[in-house]
């Protein structure tokens, strides 16, 4: 389902949370502590959301966070630090943050540029046309879908895609060529609808694929994750290819329990940590409609550990086993749907119409496939993140990817791996001693101690 961003927000705005930058407590990490008042269930569902969404676009790492709201009483607390590993001591990123949170009304940072050198703005962009597609993967697919822009005198500004399972979910922010602005023509957006549809198709019956230019995109990324999350083949894998297996040995373990005495189910997460990986979490959780009632979130090198303690808008719990077994495969595939393998190629050149479906079509004529995209336009240039494999899946040859940079220009295509992360065992994980939340909520007289 679409959301109102004017309505969704609402109760935020009516009772912005107060936030507090605190660069002094801790000695490796700047804490962000957000406390909203009054609590209720308009504040408590969506909040959580709220703040981390905004920390993850600015590229921020958060170490740990401890989050209560119950009782009457609220707490956020955020470990962070940049991509750098250091404090955040930008007065204009500190800014961005109160503003975008509620906490400075009368604030002018509207834009800011993170440690990573992407810009952040507070505007919501409506001079652009958001396309959203959702179907199977194959390779080509990617080039296809550009192509078919181009020949609509369509500029792709912005898309951001990901790939899951041989499902495919994309979003594309295009500008009219000629106009320079949004696509108002109501006949060529339904023939470009049509078009899309059809390459989404392919060869095949194209089952499940689905093409929709909405009105309005709330935020990208969680977008991104309704439109794989209501894909059902999305979450459960018609068949695996080499990639999938080898990623099989780091999946990540999640279990969920009844805490039945106080009335939450507590689901517990464990993988290999990663930036917006708490995005991911929170962003499934909240769109499933369940409340984060208490929460710990702790990285720990390589490896992450989150513990919620949740119930449904309405109070209940998680009873049968069938709906535990759907929130797990949910939260299983909301992490893993980011981390499409393969190598990353950055590409960083002058804009110009049609420029994404030159590079596809020369990654599509080299037998490179795209497990992941991220488009964007800084100005007059084209910031681009790819990550290929071959049409398998498998890892790519060199030789081939040489090939591909001595065509696109060995100095705008560059080349940076993509090595999954080595977590400690979780033998050696669970052997160190961690912080549970059910502790913290006992010493509160929460949860009684046969429950810890």
């Amino acid at each position: 389902p679409y959301f109102d961003p004017e309505y969704d927000t609402l109760s935020l705005r009516l009772d912005p949370p107060s936030v507090v930058i605190d660069n002094t407590s801790c000695p490796d990490a700047t804490l962000i502590k957000a406390t909203p008042l009054p609590v209720d269930s308009k504040n408590k569902h969506g909040i959580l959301l709220e703040v981390v969404q905004v920390l993850t676009d600015l590229d921020l790492a958060i170490s740990k966070a401890y989050i209560s709201s119950d009782g009457g009483w609220f707490m956020d607390v955020f470990h962070v630090t940049d991509q750098l590993g250091n404090k955040l001591t930008d007065e204009g990123i500190i800014d961005y943050i109160q503003q975008s949170l509620g906490a400075k009304q009368d604030s002018q940072t509207t834009e800011v540029q993170t440690c990573l050198g992407r810009r952040v703005s507070l505007r919501s962009n409506t001079e652009q046309t958001a396309i959203e597609l959702c179907g199977r993967d194959r390779p080509g697919l990617l080039s296809d879908i550009s192509g078919v822009l181009k020949d609509m005198m369509c500029n792709v500004v912005a898309a951001e895609v990901w790939t899951h399972n041989l499902r495919v979910a994309c979003v594309v922010y295009v500008t009219d060529e000629v106009t320079g602005g949004p696509i108002e023509d109501e006949k060529k957006l339904a023939v470009i609808k049509a078009r899309l549809s059809q390459a989404l198709q392919g060869d095949e019956s194209g089952k499940g694929s689905k093409t929709d230019i909405p009105m309005a995109v709330l935020h990208t990324e969680r977008r991104l994750h309704q439109i794989m999350s209501a894909d059902f083949a999305a979450i459960q894998p018609e068949s695996t290819n080499t990639f999938v297996a080898a990623a099989d040995k780091t999946r990540p373990a999640i279990s969920v329990q009844n805490c039945a005495e106080k009335g939450y189910s507590v689901v517990n997460v464990r993988c290999n940590d990663r930036p917006k990986l708490l995005f991911d979490t929170v962003c499934t959780l909240t769109d499933m409609k369940y409340v984060v009632f208490h929460a710990a979130i702790r990285s720990e090198g390589s490896f992450a550990y989150q513990e919620y303690y949740i119930r449904l808008m309405d109070g209940c719990t998680l009873k049968s086993e069938a709906e535990q077994e759907y929130v797990v495969k949910c939260l299983e595939a909301a992490i893993e749907r980011r981390t499409g393998g393969g190598i990353r190629l950055e590409l960083c050149t002058k804009d110009r119409v049609g420029l994404l479906s030159d590079v596809t079509r020369i990654f599509r004529e080299n037998g490179l496939s795209v497990t992941r995209a991220d488009v964007s336009t800084q100005g007059d240039k084209a910031v681009n993140v790819f990550y290929v494999t071959d049409a398998s899946g498998n890892p790519v040859d060199r030789r081939i990817v040489e090939a591909t940079r001595k065509e696109i220009g060995q100095s705008i295509l560059q080349v940076k791996d993509l090595t999954p992360s080595s977590p400690n065992s979780q033998h050696e994980v669970a052997s160190k001693s961690r912080f549970s939340f059910g502790t913290f909520l006992y010493s509160l007289g929460l949860i009684n101690s046969q429950q810890v």
